[in-house]
């Protein structure tokens, strides 16, 4: 009898068809600090690995079980505006951020010739229409990228692809410390709006991080929500990686 070995993967393999999602918690479903928190403060509040920077507004941030119709998600992070609306000063910001370690970015090949480009999709949802900024910021060599998208239709799911440019300088650190951070801006004061959008790789630039941000807090019950984010190597979306409960907690718990 032929006896097939079975053995690991090579680590290509791994990549290309399991964990291509970079983000940690992209469904949303993993809380384990609560579901939710009002006047919500920079740092981590509700859905594990996403970390709000609050610069302006009385934010209330929540797990929420609305989400896209047959997406397979069930759960969705909302940040709402429990004031009278957020009025950022210059330097105020308000995204939505995940940290990334350079040890598990390390096949992105950054720095390199080979270096690889980034696709960006996910759900989102906002009473507020109009000019959205995703950023990618190189904590390791303060560099950076911005890509503007546009919410069209108010208070109605819509899908959303990007894809960031490969960048052939300033390779990432392989240890545990956060080398990329990823941003989903929904309010930027004048100090980051009032250059000229920053579309490829290039040191970072305050005034060209968030150009054409709208105020998503601007009144109050503004709102925005995401889910189902995915960031993964190469030039296309690909089908959101469900990865089973259990799978998806331990990798939380982790941090």
């Amino acid at each position: 009898m032929a006896i097939t070995r079975i053995g690991k993967p090579a680590i290509a393999d791994v990549r290309g068809v399991n964990f291509r999602n970079i983000i940690i918690n992209g469904d949303m479903s993993i809380a384990q600090r609560g579901t939710s928190t009002t006047n919500a403060d920079t740092g981590y509040n509700t859905c594990d690995r996403w970390r709000i920077n609050r610069g302006a507004g009385t934010i209330t941030m929540s797990q929420e079980t609305d989400a896209p119709t047959g997406s397979g998600f069930v759960k969705s992070l909302k940040f709402l505006e429990a004031g009278s609306g957020a009025n950022p000063g210059a330097s105020d910001r308000n995204f939505l951020q995940h940290r990334i370690e350079g040890q598990n970015v390390q096949y992105l090949r950054k720095g390199t010739s080979s270096a690889k480009q980034l696709t960006l999709s996910f759900h989102v949802k906002s009473t507020v229409t109009g000019t959205y900024i995703a950023e990618l910021f190189d904590n390791d060599n303060s560099r950076q990228v911005s890509k503007a998208y546009t919410i069209s239709t108010a208070n109605t799911w819509e899908y959303k692809t990007i894809t960031f440019p490969a960048d052939t300088t300033g390779t990432f650190d392989n240890d545990n410390n956060s080398s990329l951070q990823f941003n989903l801006y929904f309010t930027a004061g004048s100090n980051y709006t009032s250059g000229t959008l920053n579309t490829t790789w290039n040191s970072n630039t305050t005034a060209n991080r968030a150009v054409g941000q709208v105020n998503a807090l601007a009144s109050t019950n503004g709102a925005i929500q995401w889910t189902g984010i995915q960031l993964e190597a190469g030039s296309q979306a690909s089908d959101f990686e469900f990865l089973p409960f259990d799978v998806n907690l331990e990798r939380c718990i982790r941090y």
